[in-house]
């Protein structure tokens, strides 16, 4: 899969980072702007794309962007979670979900 194009880009409106792979929709990472925060609600990966690390690159591309537009990070998802106990480059801007916002999400 490297030496294929892969993309991924923020739908500010539709609160979520799209992956493209060759232009086709490979993935999605969901979430919920909340303040200075932004809480990631639910990754998915395509099947036909599982196994590949494109989940990983998701993740890591839109952990950046969140980064570089001086926000903190929530991860509610089981995916982010999971990546980010492996990953703690982006430890300094971890708020770990509380009981009240998780009672602002919706179900």
């Amino acid at each position: 899969m490297s030496e294929s194009t892969t993309d991924v880009r923020l739908e500010e409106d539709r609160d979520r980072y799209v992956l493209t792979l060759e232009g086709e929709f490979a993935g999605v990472a969901h979430f919920l702007p909340h303040g200075e925060q932004v809480v990631f609600t639910h990754t998915v990966v395509d099947d036909r794309f599982e196994g590949h690390g494109l989940g990983s690159m998701l993740i890591r591309t839109a952990l950046d962007d969140v980064r570089s537009r001086g926000k903190r990070i929530v991860p509610v998802c089981p995916f982010v979670q999971a990546y980010l106990a492996k990953h703690h480059e982006w430890d300094d801007i971890v708020d770990p979900p509380t009981r009240r916002l998780k009672k602002d999400l919706p179900d």
